[in-house]
């Protein structure tokens, strides 16, 4: 079985490769030459690499005709982060790539197309974020990728194709960004600094990075869940001030956080959470990490690589 992932440089497009390389698996991974290979360096020489872009149609096109994949993983993202702004970068990696890669992986076939998507897509709501709710995505970055969950599943529904999409909300974990949340306040903790932060109030759905792989792994062995958007969140909501309050507890060193020093990056709704029902019904998948045990394993893990976080 050939396994392609793009974005296998971020963050969750590294665990799930690590996690398929231990599997055994033959994995093939696209990357752009600039693409930043910290979190593979260790496995490059047991999966094979190859430059491509994705915006390049007839690039990506000859790439899956020579490997002829049997279950995709598609990652790759632009516009995640407050400094990514760039209106067509963003459609062009998050929309355009997307077309690129599932027009090129239709004409060989496949067993699975496994699209990632983001609660960005949702816009804000007052309830847990239901995968029937009607999207009203604000900004650049929750517009393309909503854009390019419909043409998944446009062409899942109109082929009768294995395409599914997993809407993500926020995983975190080992390997996350130095610049994610939770990164930058165990890493600054760790090193004796009050992090500098927005608001205590704020509030997000917070997912072990474990057991979000271990999703993408049941839906790539799930053809009845050709056509869906599923939602991958822990169900749980927590405020900005209780993480911080949990890492405080675990690190112990008592340094009180910088609140409102930093100015949020969007409007800030009460409620950000994920039903994740569907994901419960379909691939009897639930979170198996409490926020607790998760931010523990994060700081554990941290704690032992901070050359990577300086």
């Amino acid at each position: 079985m050939k396994v392609l992932v793009t974005g296998a440089t971020g963050f969750v497009g590294a665990a799930l490769v690590r996690r398929l390389v231990e599997q055994g698996k033959e994995v093939h991974i696209f990357r752009r030459r600039e693409s930043a290979l910290w979190r593979i360096h260790d496995l490059l020489d047991k999966l094979t690499s190859h430059e491509v872009d994705l915006r390049d149609a007839a690039a990506v096109e000859r790439s899956v005709a020579n490997i002829r994949p049997t279950i995709i993983y598609h990652l790759a993202t632009y516009g995640g982060f407050a400094d990514q702004r760039d209106t067509a970068a963003i459609i062009a990696a998050n929309f355009l790539g997307t077309v690129h890669l599932l027009r090129a992986c239709e004409k060989v076939g496949f067993d699975c197309f496994v699209n990632t998507g983001s609660s960005s897509e949702y816009g804000i709501k007052a309830a847990p974020m239901r995968e029937s709710d009607t999207t009203e995505p604000l900004g650049d970055y929750g517009v393309a990728k909503a854009a390019a969950t419909l043409f998944c599943r446009s062409e899942a529904m109109q082929q009768g194709l294995p395409v599914v999409t997993l809407r993500l909300f926020s995983p975190y974990g080992p390997w996350d960004d130095p610049k994610r949340f939770i990164s930058y306040v165990i890493k600054s903790l760790l090193r004796g600094d009050a992090p500098r932060l927005s608001s205590p109030d704020s509030v997000r759905d917070y997912i072990y990075i474990d057991d979000v792989v271990d999703l993408y792994l049941k839906v790539g062995k799930a053809p009845q869940c050709a056509g869906e958007i599923i939602n991958v969140g822990s169900g749980v909501q927590s405020s900005l001030g209780e993480v911080v309050s949990l890492v405080n507890e675990i690190i112990g060193n008592g340094i009180t956080p910088i609140w409102g020093t930093v100015p949020s990056q969007r409007a800030e709704p009460q409620s950000w959470v994920a039903d994740i029902n569907k994901a419960k019904l379909l691939l009897g998948w639930e979170p198996a990490t409490p926020l607790r045990a998760g931010l523990r394993q994060t700081v554990e893990w941290l704690r032992e690589h901070q050359q990577y976080y300086l």
